[in-house]
């Protein structure tokens, strides 16, 4: 697993390495708006996560998943204030943990 100092290089170098696409966080799936797909939990694995940390506030912070969907699609799905900040269901919220 790499380490990254900032949110634009960890999604460069991901994208770099083929996670391509953009994911969405939905209350029960992931949405790739460019494939008009959604994926439920069953449907991917979450490969890596990294988390930054806002230098001067709190609002600053922000998750990064490097995810695979079982059909082969790579994609980042970039939360701003983590997973429980959202109303998802608890089947995402335990993929997302």
């Amino acid at each position: 697993m790499n380490n990254y100092d900032t949110l634009s290089e960890a999604i460069n170098d991901l994208q770099a390495n083929g996670y391509t696409y953009d994911f969405n966080l939905k209350p029960k799936c992931l949405e790739c708006a460019s494939l008009k797909l959604e994926l439920n939990p069953e449907d991917f694995e979450v490969d890596e996560t990294f988390r930054f940390e806002g230098m001067s506030s709190t609002d600053d912070n922000s998750i990064l998943y490097a995810i695979s969907s079982k059909n082969g699609i790579k994609g980042l799905l970039v939360d701003a204030y983590g997973v429980y900040a959202e109303n998802i269901s608890e089947a995402m919220r335990k993929k997302l943990r």
